[in-house]
């Protein structure tokens, strides 16, 4: 395994941590280290391991942080029309 895939597994493994924990704002401060982390880290997955494995790291991101992804496409359909 590379290391940025490496890396990635342990992303993915402190989110779920992160999220078994109570938290006051609904973890949206977690989430957004976890998103300023993830982002450069998908890209390095992409560049090393090619596309297919940078797809399938976002899509386990997206899965975790689905909230901030729904309020993002909102947003989005909000702009558009």
């Amino acid at each position: 395994m590379s290391i940025p895939l490496v890396l990635s597994l342990l992303w993915l493994i402190a989110a779920n941590v992160i999220a078994l924990f109570p938290s006051r704002d609904k973890h949206w401060r977690a989430a957004y280290v976890l998103i300023a982390i993830g982002i450069p880290l998908v890209g390095w997955v992409t560049y090393e391991n090619g596309p297919v494995a940078g797809i399938l790291v976002l899509a386990a991101g997206a899965s975790i942080l689905r909230w901030p992804v729904v309020y993002f496409w909102r947003w989005i359909k909000r702009q558009i029309g």
